[in-house]
């Protein structure tokens, strides 16, 4: 399934850890990024679906595309989200959490799908197919969104003033 929300769990994860260092948005917008290759391909029918975007060159220019695009729209949303709020996202926290987004994808995708090369056009080498069963990398992608999702709300509660003290 292509945009599929699996790779979000890691990006919980790394708003709960990072919090204003790391952008969810842009790492979710780098997600859908990457898989409109195969979304694609699934409407067009194309026999592989994980080439050109799906290895280390196309993580690079997809993570280039999410900083380009994903910062000012992120910044729109979150001050559409709290027009109260000054919040900007920095080119440094931009970058991060897009080639972070776009390098993990291929790392996730790279376990599960038959028809991808990481190291495309280099090599159609696939040395970590099948190193690790998809329900593991489904559950633990799943519970990092659970932990991470609960860890920030836990934090943006404490962090913010009661408006009824």
């Amino acid at each position: 399934m292509p945009i599929t929300p699996l790779h979000l769990g890691l990006g919980a994860s790394c708003k709960a850890l990072g919090n204003r260092k790391f952008s969810f948005l842009i790492f979710a917008g780098a997600q859908v990024l990457m898989d409109l290759e195969p979304l694609l391909g699934i409407i067009l029918g194309w026999k592989t679906l994980h080439l050109y975007t799906h290895n280390l060159i196309g993580a690079l220019f997809i993570g280039i595309i999410a900083i380009i695009i994903g910062k000012p729209m992120s910044e729109i949303i979150l001050r559409t989200i709290d027009q109260e709020s000054k919040r900007y996202i920095t080119w440094k926290v931009a970058a991060f959490s897009a080639f972070i987004g776009s390098f993990s994808h291929i790392l996730l995708d790279a376990f599960m799908h038959a028809d991808m090369y990481p190291f495309f056009p280099l090599s159609k080498s696939q040395i970590l197919l099948g190193l690790i069963p998809y329900s593991y990398i489904f559950y633990g992608c799943l519970i990092g969104f659970i932990i991470g999702g609960v860890a920030f709300l836990i934090r943006e509660l404490l962090s913010t003033p009661s408006k009824f003290s």
